[in-house]
């Protein structure tokens, strides 16, 4: 299997930090980092259920996400992710795979990291051109320019997650550095 590129380090704490919550854990990072299968991956392993943002939103809306974006903008589709995200809050002993812009709004931002441990799934930008077809089915993925700046603008925000994890390895080495890091 191709190497999709490499990140330096990995901030890697043995334990999630004293004062955040272990019973939720969210997966946080761009668009192609695989948090979906990594959530259905690490949710079999220690038997929680996943909840994937993007498909619940699909099943609630009756239509994808690219058609969600076309017929009714981006607004609108944060604004149904929000509500999502509040709709799993009480839920516990779960693995959220986040949307990719999901963890970028400060509000979300606040409320995940209050309620549970969140992840960052780091990619390389290589690997997210790798990884994600430009067929329509991810909205902005369509340019490679627009693409390679929502990438930086994000950053910023996926930094402020309580974990980064390199997540170019294979998704079985991912979930074992997720293990690790929430002590199972």
């Amino acid at each position: 299997r191709r190497r999709c590129g490499l990140i330096s380090r990995v901030f890697l704490s043995p334990r999630v930090a004293p004062g955040v919550k272990a019973d939720k854990l969210y997966l946080v990072g761009f668009m192609g980092a695989g948090k979906s299968t990594t959530a259905a991956a690490l949710g079999r392993r220690i038997g929680w259920r996943a909840e994937d943002i993007d498909t619940r939103i699909e099943t609630r809306e009756h239509r994808s996400v690219a058609a969600i974006f076309a017929q009714e903008g981006e607004a609108y589709f944060r604004t149904v992710e929000r509500q999502v995200l509040h709709e799993l809050l009480p839920e516990r002993s779960v693995v959220v795979a986040a949307g990719g812009g999901t963890f970028v709004e400060p509000d979300n931002r606040a409320v995940m990291l209050a309620d549970g441990a969140v992840a960052w799934l780091d990619i390389p930008l290589s690997c997210v051109i790798d990884r994600v077809p430009r067929d329509g089915r991810r909205p902005l993925a369509a340019d490679l320019t627009q693409l390679e700046q929502l990438n930086l603008r994000r950053r910023a925000a996926y930094a402020d997650a309580h974990v980064r994890i390199d997540a170019s390895r294979p998704a079985a080495e991912v979930v074992e550095r997720l293990l690790e890091w929430i002590g199972y």
